[in-house]
């Protein structure tokens, strides 16, 4: 019988960073150059066939940026079993912003046992960078984001990477396969599974 998890997912990032576009793109495929900023937050569903056995449904929050200011993330963020916190390669001070999101987030919501929700991190509009980035290992490592991706929501580079990462650590984080489950519900747990996903995420992505 085939298996099935809804999972809520956040993206979170300065304003102008991209968050709207990456979605757009990893949903349903398209670009535009012209998104108004978002108010509040918006939704998007993403169904994957993640293997024989199993469907995963992530039900996107797309975050407005100017949202980390006011009152309202700890509503938008309850239940949310992973993120991606996003930057904008051109623009430094959205990166300087990247740990005030993270930090807003590992306050507000937690998996079981306290433990963070799992992160990935995009530096988004790369194709607009002539030169590369430093490396993010280390900043990775010692700010708990699972792992991080160099992305382009006009060049589609990078996005459905970066959600396979982050898919496959919200899997690590549940029960056993063999625990019945309703179908289409939504997925709180946050114990280690024991069984080997075949889909290896690497901690830190290399460009």
């Amino acid at each position: 019988m085939q298996q099935e998890f809804l999972f809520k997912v956040l993206v979170i990032g300065d304003l102008g960073v991209g968050k709207t576009s990456i979605i757009k793109r990893y949903v349903h495929q398209i670009f535009s150059q012209h998104y108004r900023a978002t108010i509040g937050v918006d939704f998007a569903l993403k169904v994957l066939q993640w293997d024989n056995d199993t469907v995963v449904r992530l039900q996107m929050w797309d975050i407005a940026g100017q949202e980390r200011y006011g009152n309202m993330t700890r509503v938008y963020y309850r239940e949310a079993v992973g993120a991606l916190v996003v930057f904008d390669v051109t623009r430094a001070s959205t990166f300087d912003a990247v740990l005030k999101w993270k930090d807003d987030l590992d306050s507000k919501v937690t998996l079981n046992h306290g433990r963070p929700v799992p992160t990935v991190l995009l530096a988004n509009k790369a194709d607009q960078m002539a030169s590369q980035l430093p490396k993010l290992d280390s900043f990775c490592k010692e700010n708990g984001f699972v792992g991080w991706f160099e992305t382009s929501a006009k060049e589609n580079a990078n996005i459905e990477e970066a959600a396979r990462c982050l898919v496959h650590h919200i899997l690590l984080n549940e029960e056993s396969p063999t625990t019945e489950r309703e179908p289409g519900s939504l997925i709180l747990s946050g114990f280690t599974s024991t069984t080997k996903n075949p889909f290896s995420c690497s901690s830190c992505v290399k460009w």
